[in-house]
């Protein structure tokens, strides 16, 4: 049976002992096992970051809306720009809040440029209250396998 457990190898860090007592801190009070475990997220987080501004990386992520549903046309708007970019949206989840506001998740993949195009259009809209894109340095598989590399 073949393992899908990473290779790891071992590095070492020197830091000044404040750092390291913050480090610490910091692992206990996010529920890291140990000090390489939450190292290795924010190697993880500064990658995903740096490949962001590369831009020219395909990468899976979200963009979450908060917005004022009575603001006339708006969910249209966001509609329309979701089936615009149908290749690059792949699902979406709203969920309704109090006082005339709605959380949307919008399930995205692909370059990182076209990404960020798409969440600023719909971040701008009038009516969106605030929206972020969060990114992974991961990719969904794909659903369908091209027309001309099916067997």
């Amino acid at each position: 049976m073949a393992s899908n457990k990473a290779t790891v190898s071992r590095i070492s860090v020197s830091l000044p002992e404040d750092l390291l007592i913050e480090l610490d801190a910091m692992v206990v009070g996010r529920g890291f096992e140990s000090r390489s475990q939450a190292i290795s997220d924010m190697i993880n987080q500064q990658l995903v970051e740096h490949k962001r501004e590369m831009g020219d990386e395909v990468m899976a992520g979200t963009i979450t809306l908060l917005y004022d549903h009575s603001t006339r046309g708006l969910q249209k708007q966001l509609a329309d720009l979701q089936h615009q970019y149908i290749d690059e949206v792949i699902s979406s989840l709203h969920v309704h809040l109090m006082h005339h506001q709605t959380m949307e998740v919008i399930l995205v993949q692909g370059p990182v440029l076209k990404l960020q195009m798409v969440a600023d259009e719909m971040i701008t809209l009038r009516g969106v209250i605030t929206g972020r894109m969060q990114l992974m340095a991961a990719v969904i598989p794909p659903l369908h396998a091209p027309k001309n590399k099916r067997g």
